[in-house]
């Protein structure tokens, strides 16, 4: 086995060690919910839709979507980095197949990262065939909770609706990544709360709408923080 076949196949152990783990958080945890109508509603409208949640809380996020064919066949945008790679495979695992590519340098004029603008256009064929695709816009590296364009760009452009999701779990391990990322332990206290679906129209300054974006996630994710304190 070579050395890089050898790290591939560490790494896809260790996805499946972390999705087992996942798993078996998220269906031990205590959940409260709020405005889970709002979400609903998306799932049964059949239609595409975005959501976005810190990247510090991908570990939560299978919480927040039905893998039981109530709602949208879901997708995550993971970025094309190792670091990506490893998510990847844990969202797989865990339900949610990877589209690789980051939405966090999309501007009007372009997807500057190399292999954005294929990933931009692969998310965008799948919301419109009716599908759900996450996002973490502060990925993949930061600045944390600090919503990149990409989002408001695919919405203005897809007009697909928008949920903007608070994740919260308590106790939980703090990793000592950029993002602090939150891991379930199980039988803790998990919160989500939802924001209501909104659509984009036309859109004069991306970065003005990303920073409002930007403050309604941070609020949500305060409140699913209270949630479970």
């Amino acid at each position: 086995m070579t050395d890089g076949s050898r790290q591939d196949w560490l790494q896809a152990a260790a996805a499946s060690v972390l999705a087992g783990w996942i798993r078996l958080c998220l269906k031990t945890m205590r959940w409260t919910e709020e405005n889970r109508a709002a979400a609903e509603r998306v799932w049964a409208s059949g239609g595409g839709v975005v959501v976005c949640f810190w990247h510090s809380r991908i570990a939560l996020s299978a919480a927040c979507w039905p893998l039981d064919g109530r709602a949208q066949e879901p997708r995550a945008l993971i970025s094309r980095s190792r670091d990506g790679q490893f998510f990847a495979g844990v969202a797989g695992k865990l339900g949610f197949p990877a589209i690789r590519g980051s939405s966090g340098k999309a501007t009007r004029k372009g997807v500057k990262e190399k292999g954005g603008a294929a990933a931009f256009r692969d998310v965008l064929r799948w919301i419109r065939d009716g599908g759900g695709v996450a996002i973490t816009p502060d990925g993949p590296r930061g600045p944390v909770e600090r919503m990149g364009e990409g989002p408001v760009l695919l919405a203005r452009v897809s007009r697909v609706p928008v949920l903007l999701v608070g994740l919260a779990g308590r106790p939980a391990i703090r990793l000592g990544t950029w993002d602090k990322a939150v891991v379930p332990l199980p039988f803790a206290k998990g919160a989500i709360v939802w924001s209501d679906a909104f659509t984009v129209g036309e859109v004069d300054d991306a970065a003005a709408e990303a920073a409002a974006w930007g403050e309604r996630l941070k609020a949500l994710t305060r409140r699913a923080e209270a949630l479970v304190a």
